[in-house]
């Protein structure tokens, strides 16, 4: 069982949840507001010094940077990938990442789900995130990906809107993002976990 009173651990610098990460992959996560979710990737992506792909199925977060409410940076390549070129992309990526170390950004589930139809959407997009999750082990690489998420009646993490299960890999860490205050709040939802680990990130420092 989690424990129901976790200790905060307060990351500045993110050093705690860059660790925690590095240990799993992918990393998941889940939140129901998709402004803290760019808020979090934003602050994420500035403390990284090495190469980012951002795939951005959303498009909040190019609109964010195209409006310069968010500093376009030299070391974030933004791709917009539809279902005509995802095979000949997810390629360039995975060989990419085999090679490089690279902090890879899927955002979101929700958008890449949205690019397939219903019969194969899960079928891809699974296989996708299990390729590029494995690949990326060889370069030290981190695969973020976020989801608009709610609790169903059994109180279950589910992709909102739609109501489609998150995948659930066994090495997978798995997210719940929300703010508090100034504080960006993000708790680990892994049952495997001896203590829930909540991570405190204060956005008046970013």
């Amino acid at each position: 069982m989690l424990d129901k009173n976790p200790d905060q651990i307060l990351d500045i610098e993110l050093l705690h949840i860059k660790n925690e990460f590095s240990n799993k992959n992918p990393n998941i996560i889940l939140c129901s507001e998709p402004f803290h979710k760019a808020e979090f990737l934003n602050i994420f992506i500035n403390s990284i010094g090495y190469q980012v792909i951002f795939l951005d199925f959303d498009l909040l977060y190019t609109g964010y940077v195209v409006s310069e409410m968010i500093k376009n940076k030299s070391n974030v390549e933004i791709y917009h990938i539809n279902k005509v070129d995802w095979t000949q992309k997810i390629s360039q990526i995975a060989k990419r990442i085999s090679n490089e170390k690279i902090l890879l950004i899927i955002d979101s589930f929700n958008g890449f789900y949205n690019i397939f139809n219903e019969k194969e959407s899960g079928r891809f997009v699974n296989a996708s995130i299990m390729l590029l999750s494995s690949i990326s082990k060889d370069s030290d690489s981190l695969v973020i990906i976020t989801a608009l998420a709610r609790k169903n009646d059994k109180h279950e993490w589910i992709l909102s809107p739609g109501g489609r299960h998150i995948i659930n890999l066994k090495k997978s860490g798995t997210y719940h993002l929300k703010k508090m205050d100034d504080s960006l709040i993000l708790s680990s939802l892994n049952q495997i976990e001896t203590k829930q680990k909540i991570f405190k990130i204060s956005s008046i420092d970013y």
